[in-house]
């Protein structure tokens, strides 16, 4: 294992901080004050900010930056070549894809999936996260399809399945989603910040 981890840090020891996935890795880095509990598994070539939160039997894969005050959840899955903002929550059963960008003060409700591959199995069309733009909440169980991008402060309704992009500032609610401007009691700006 090969991990750099900065102050005030608590690691599980049933955690694996540092997975060498390969031969020629970087060493992972966590910054300050980071809580990473049992049965987490974090890759080499990961760059993680101060005030980490895990829960447990979270998995990091390689090549993923995630920046300041971000909790990932029990069972959720970054799965590597991604990149995070600050102040993001990923509740417990978030999959998020490689090739994802997620921004500053993002909400993803228990067990939001997004999706990388329009057709699995079926064609080499490459992949292609989403990008969740900051200050985008999206409740429980939505999944969100390959290339599309959720607008800033957009609010996606709890089971939504969004496949095409929302506007900033929009309401999707819906299968397929539709996009709505916001009603009042959701234009406000998420609470994540610390």
């Amino acid at each position: 294992m090969r991990a750099e981890v900065g102050e005030s840090a608590t690691i599980s020891p049933q955690a694996t901080v540092g997975y060498e996935y390969n031969d020629d890795v970087s060493p992972t880095v966590i910054g300050t004050a980071a809580t990473v509990r049992a049965g987490t598994v974090i890759y080499c070539d990961v760059a993680i900010g101060a005030s980490f939160v895990t829960g447990h039997n979270a998995l990091v894969r390689e090549h993923t930056t995630i920046s300041d005050d971000v909790v990932l959840g029990t069972n959720a899955v970054i799965d590597g070549k991604t990149d995070i903002g600050s102040h993001v929550s990923l509740q417990t059963g978030v999959y998020v894809p490689s090739q994802t960008t997620i921004g500053d003060n993002v909400f993803l409700g228990p067990h939001a999936v997004l999706t990388n591959d329009r057709y699995p199995v079926r064609s080499d069309g490459g992949l292609a996260g989403p990008t969740i733009e900051d200050g985008v909440t999206v409740g429980a169980n939505v999944t969100v399809l390959p290339d599309v991008t959720i607008g800033e402060h957009s609010f996606v309704a709890a089971g939504a399945v969004v496949t095409t992009d929302v506007p900033p500032n929009s309401l999707a609610v819906g299968v397929p989603a539709s996009h709505e401007p916001l009603p009042p009691e959701l234009d406000t700006r998420n609470r994540l910040e610390q």
